[in-house]
């Protein structure tokens, strides 16, 4: 562990003389210079300001849309870490998709509150659901798609069994089944640094980012942007819900309506095995789950694996 903290603190040392840099949605952009069209929509719900914003090509309707939930700690900008071509948001983009992303109430550039504890994962997905609300508003379509990652999982999912007529196709990226291990969490918010915004990165056996697996600028971006974005706190309340035993089951895909993709890596540390292995009878029909050999939490920016990972859910949500 020391191992590991001394490296990460090494590489912050080195990192924090690079500019942050956030999403640049000007004409040029780094993916590919591709154009692209971004709109921040405004939207609230229970007296708190969300963001909720929209990416996409500059030629592209409202006509597929997919909503994109972030994690516990950081918010939607995750999906968007624009160096190369590792942003998912710019990939869906290309291929058709008007990409949303919402914040939850006290993360990212939503409004923030006052208790900590009060935006967990049963009221993150009533967030889930007012975004996803206005944007078939705004599309005037029936149904839109949703990919959630981490914790973005057991929102994502809970607010699709409660509203199936909404969803067409879910993604359960990385999904966090049960509870990671008891614990007493007893601030309201987390206490965020540059050191934990690298913690979902595979490290080496001497506890360094292993770069072999993901480029030194897709961290330095992903930092960059937890700091600019997420600040150095973030609420605790969906903290609370997975620090508890591994016999609390955060996701029921029994309550699943809709096809549902399943996929994570197998070296992630955050998985339960044995649910995630006997989840496909559980799901409903036209659903998969697939394990990505040496992949972990963050393979969507994993160099050997984000495109196997994209190509596979686009696989998906095209049949």
């Amino acid at each position: 562990m020391m191992l590991r903290l001394l490296a990460c603190l090494i590489l912050a040392m080195q990192l924090a003389f690079l500019p942050a840099s956030g999403p640049s949605y000007a004409a040029e952009t780094q993916q590919a210079a591709k154009s692209y069209d971004y709109t921040v929509l405004p939207l609230e719900r229970n007296g708190y300001k969300l963001h909720l914003d929209c990416l996409r090509s500059v030629d592209t309707t409202y006509k597929k849309n997919i909503l994109l939930v972030h994690g516990l700690t950081y918010s939607s900008h995750e999906f968007d870490v624009n160096y190369g071509d590792y942003s998912l948001a710019r990939f869906l983009a290309d291929k058709g998709y008007a990409v949303w992303r919402v914040d939850v109430a006290g993360y990212g550039q939503s409004q923030a509150v006052e208790d900590g504890f009060m935006p967990n994962s049963d009221y993150a997905a009533e967030d889930v659901a007012a975004a996803a609300a206005a944007i078939l508003k705004i599309s005037g379509q029936k149904q839109l798609d949703v990919l959630g990652w981490s914790w973005g999982t057991v929102t994502s999912s809970r607010f699709a069994a409660k509203h199936p007529d909404m969803v067409r196709r879910l993604v359960l990226y990385a999904p966090i089944l049960s509870g990671l291990g008891a614990g007493n969490v007893t601030s309201p918010f987390n206490n965020n640094t540059w050191v934990h915004a690298a913690g979902d990165f595979q490290m080496t056996k001497d506890g360094a980012i292993d770069y072999n697996i993901v480029e030194p600028a897709v961290v330095a971006e992903f930092q960059s942007n937890c700091w600019r974005y997420d600040g150095n706190s973030s609420p605790n309340g969906g903290r609370r819900d997975l620090i508890s035993s591994p016999s609390n089951l955060l996701i029921f895909p029994e309550q699943l309506k809709m096809p549902t993709f399943v996929i994570a890596g197998d070296n992630d540390p955050y998985i339960n095995k044995d649910l995630f292995h006997s989840l496909e009878p559980k799901l409903p029909a036209g659903s998969d789950v697939v394990e990505i050999k040496g992949a972990a939490h963050a393979m969507m920016m994993e160099k050997p694996f984000y495109k196997d990972f994209r190509n596979k859910v686009m696989a998906f949500l095209e049949k």
